[in-house]
């Protein structure tokens, strides 16, 4: 039996050892009504009920009741008409408890006064009473003070009990700082409008705690207010503006008090971090550090100057090491862009062979030779003028029409009506636009007017600025002839030369139609604001010193060869050679 015992008992040790974790040691703050009445019974010796209790919890439970003391040689003292000078607290005999009697205390008293010093109760029991001075005046008027929070606090701000005193800078108060300071810090902190007030702490508190302890007393927020001492109550003016004069005197008054009392407080605050020897000790700290500190630095200096020359080997070997490998990354980048480029060029290769082909495939449409001749004209053209996108679409509409050359010829048709129509606004916006600049001084205006014009009519996103739709003017002016002079020509020679060698390839005869931009690698988009942007900030960082000028600005700007880049250069030249022209001629005129 008893071994069964012995087993068991180690089972269950075993099993409590592997359930229960290891005690942990927290740091827990008391909070709460309940903790607020024992610290109030503490504080008060375990005579007064707290403040934060219930009516129905007081008469519900049998709290410590508060011990009143009933002088009535004092009360007998006291004069009716100098209510204003006497201490409410020692008549309703509560002197030694003052402002931490709670309002139920003060209530208490009060009744148990009354029943004591009644003018009634004392005439029955013989005494002589004159109703005119009699002290139970002060009674009521103590209560009538202390029974209202806002009156309690406008007397317990002057209450003559509290001490005011500040300790003075000396060798004693230095020598016994936290016996000298912490009472009297303590009296002041019940003036704080923030709950939490900091102590003063020990000896070998961390500086965190130190800084935090005087950074709340250098932003101290006082409630204590001096409306008690008022000379006169505004009430017994006559008229509204005695009244008023009465209450600016007053609050002129106050602001004076309050102001001696900040001082007082921040007098305080000020000589108690002059005595605090801790204060002293992180100072010295502080100057011991930056030593250690200025010694380190010399110590690193040393050391540098040590190993100069090794760190300048590295630095250089390190700078080589970064300096080819940006420059093998520029280069993988200018293959990728150049890869781009060609694949680019090389699509819209294709596709413009693609689109001649099938024209040439399906007799471009037509039974009647002179209307193949402005079929290839116009074939040439939508090379010219369409985008990839649009060439691409073009294709797959064709191919879709397949032999039908009726339907062939009206997809092809439309998109030639598109392209003309297109070129025939752009010119007549250009012209009238021209027009207007030529005929006033507002030429530079009228261009922002064309740019205006032609964002608010374009089916794009695109937004066109007035130095773009100049540059595309003057583009439009010096290449549109040639290239329908070329695109004419080259159509003229296709079909000659297929008419005269038929075995001809169609890779062969596709490339005879290939325009000189196409052979020179020109992109022939016009150029857009960002682009212009690009090319001019590129044009400023690679000056004309720089080795592979142009090619370095062709990477600037994306989808633009070299060749484009000083293609367009010249453009801005010439541009702004005509300009200064014109500028002199004006001024000619004048």
């Amino acid at each position: 039996m008893t071994a069964d015992m012995d087993t068991e008992d180690s089972i269950v040790s075993v099993i409590i050892k592997r359930r229960l974790t290891p005690l942990i040691q927290v740091e827990v703050e008391p909070v709460g009504r309940w903790f607020h009445s024992y610290e109030a019974r503490r504080l008060r010796g375990h005579l007064i009920s707290s403040a934060g209790e219930s009516e129905e919890e007081s008469e519900g439970e049998e709290g410590p009741e508060v011990e009143i003391e009933d002088d009535i040689q004092y009360l007998r003292s006291l004069n009716p008409a100098d209510w204003k000078d006497q201490d409410h607290y020692a008549v309703l005999g509560l002197k030694k408890y003052r402002y931490k009697a709670s309002d139920e205390d003060i209530k208490r008293a009060y009744r148990m006064m009354v029943l004591r010093h009644h003018p009634d109760k004392r005439r029955g029991a013989g005494e002589e009473i004159r109703d005119d001075d009699d002290y139970f005046t002060c009674i009521t008027k103590a209560y009538e003070i202390l029974g209202d929070p806002v009156k309690r606090r406008s007397w317990d701000s002057v209450d003559p009990e509290f001490d005011d005193e500040v300790p003075a800078v000396n060798a004693y108060n230095k020598a016994n700082f936290f016996e000298v300071f912490t009472p009297v810090l303590e009296r002041n902190a019940r003036w704080s409008t923030r709950k939490h007030v900091p102590s003063l702490g020990k000896p070998d508190d961390p500086k965190q705690k130190v800084d935090r302890f005087y950074g709340f007393w250098y932003d101290f927020e006082s409630w204590r207010e001096f409306s008690y001492l008022d000379e006169e109550e505004k009430e017994k003016g006559q008229d509204r503006e005695e009244r008023r004069w009465i209450e600016k005197q007053n609050k002129v008054e106050r602001a004076r008090r309050r102001k001696e009392e900040m001082a007082r407080l921040r007098r305080l605050v000020d000589n108690t971090y002059a005595c605090d020897s801790r204060i002293a000790k992180f100072k010295e700290d502080e100057k011991e550090r930056r030593l250690a500190h200025k010694k380190a630095k010399a110590e690193a200096i040393r050391q540098k100057v040590e190993e100069e020359e090794r760190i300048r080997r590295e630095a250089e070997e390190a700078e080589r090491k970064k300096r080819e490998a940006e420059e093998a990354e520029q280069r993988a980048k200018q293959e990728v862009e150049k890869k781009e480029r060609e694949a680019l060029k090389k699509a819209f290769k294709k596709e413009r062979k693609t689109l001649r082909s099938l024209c040439k495939d399906n007799n471009y449409y037509t039974n009647n030779e002179s209307d193949r001749v402005q079929v290839m004209t116009d074939v040439e053209l939508l090379c010219e003028a369409l985008e990839l996108v649009k060439i691409e679409e073009l294709n797959k509409e064709l191919s879709q029409a397949g032999k039908d050359q009726a339907k062939g010829r009206g997809v092809l048709m439309k998109e030639v009506t598109e392209v003309r129509n297109q070129i025939k606004r752009e010119r007549e916006e250009v012209a009238a636009a021209a027009s207007r600049g030529g005929s006033g001084s507002g030429g530079e205006g009228s261009w922002d007017v064309v740019a205006e014009y032609i964002n608010q009519h374009t089916t794009t996103n695109i937004v066109r600025h007035a130095k773009e739709v100049l540059s595309k003017a003057k583009e439009l002016q010096h290449s549109d002839q040639h290239m329908r002079e070329a695109a004419n020509k080259n159509a003229y020679h296709s079909m000659e030369k297929s008419q005269a060698k038929p075995t001809i390839s169609d890779a062969t005869a596709s490339q005879r139609f290939d325009t000189p931009q196409e052979m020179l690698g020109m992109n022939t988009m016009a150029w857009g604001a960002e682009e212009q942007r690009l090319l001019e900030q590129a044009l400023k960082t690679y000056p004309v010193s720089t080795q592979d000028r142009w090619d370095r600005i062709a990477e600037c700007v994306p989808n633009r060869t070299k060749k484009d880049c000083m293609r367009r250069y010249k453009e801005l030249v010439e541009m702004v050679k005509a300009k200064k022209a014109a500028q002199a001629a004006a001024a000619a005129k004048k």
